[in-house]
């Protein structure tokens, strides 16, 4: 992903950066859950698009903001903004119910959910590799959920609702990657601060000084880890970057152990590496196949 077209040629500083902007999304949705069990999701959602949306402005500000809203696909633009918008809201749903390491555990499966999807609406190859990679990695997944055994929580069915349109919404990246960063992250931003404008005034809910403090926390948070991550992509290649999406696994459960209490169980644990390495091997071949 790039802001204005360069990309740099630097693996350590994009790693260093995609590291950073893991941490940053793992703090994103630590709040989301500190404010989950008290506030709308549309409340949420509001202060948080308002706030990524001045940074989406600012980025966009060196240009005319005429020109960043200029789109080759605006309609994909918009149904990619409506798409992660939903995706977001799923998620905070997600962490009233289960763990932060437990979603991101579940979520995990998007990367070859990506993968999957790319051969009907990419026209992409996937060799038998990959296709076996993806297999392993919904093994991993009903691993972790436990179907049919007792034990399975319906409430794991969300983020994999919210993995499933993360997914879309990569596809939907690629579709339009002919447009800037600085105009689809200011469609993103834009649309989904309308979007939850309108709804928040009826669910809001007047939060005391401790709520504003989170509230604002989660948008600065999540604008820088975005930001961070738009810098990983233009200092270094996507196929480089993508295995360290898996990182935000670890400070998931660091965080959710450190503020919630909350630790995995071996199961969750198990499939959890099980769907990172599937995905990690489809990258890998991915990248030596030039895909």
């Amino acid at each position: 992903m790039e802001v204005d077209g360069r990309v740099q040629n630097n693996p350590l500083k994009g790693i260093l950066l995609m590291n950073l902007a893991m941490v940053l999304l793992a703090g994103m949705d630590g709040i989301s859950k500190t404010l989950a069990p008290d506030y709308s999701i549309p409340q949420i959602l509001c202060v948080r698009f308002l706030i990524f949306c001045l940074f989406a402005l600012a980025i966009a500000r060196p240009k005319s903001l005429r020109a960043a809203f200029r789109s080759n696909h605006p309609y994909l633009q918009i149904a990619r903004s409506l798409i992660i918008t939903i995706e977001v809201g799923i998620f905070i749903l997600a962490f009233r119910y289960l763990p932060l390491a437990d979603a991101h555990a579940i979520s995990g499966i998007a990367p070859l959910l990506v993968t999957a999807l790319a051969v009907p609406f990419l026209g992409e190859k996937v060799g038998r590799r990959r296709w076996t990679a993806i297999a392993i990695g919904f093994v991993g997944l009903l691993v972790i959920v436990r179907p049919g055994i007792g034990i399975f929580d319906p409430a794991a069915l969300i983020p994999l609702g919210g993995a499933g349109l993360w997914a879309v919404y990569q596809i939907l990246v690629r579709k339009v990657a002919d447009d800037s960063a600085a105009t689809s992250l200011l469609y993103m931003a834009v649309i989904g601060a309308v979007v939850m404008s309108a709804l928040a005034p009826f669910f809001w809910r007047a939060p005391d000084t401790t709520g504003w403090i989170l509230l604002l926390a989660l948008g600065v948070v999540g604008s820088l880890g975005h930001y961070i991550l738009i810098l990983a992509f233009r200092a270094t290649t996507a196929s480089t970057l993508q295995p360290f999406h898996y990182v935000v696994l670890i400070w998931a459960t660091m965080i959710g152990y450190l503020v919630f209490g909350d630790l995995p169980d071996m199961w969750t644990v198990l499939g959890a590496v099980i769907i990172a390495a599937s995905g990690m091997y489809a990258f890998y071949r991915e990248r030596q196949l030039g895909h």
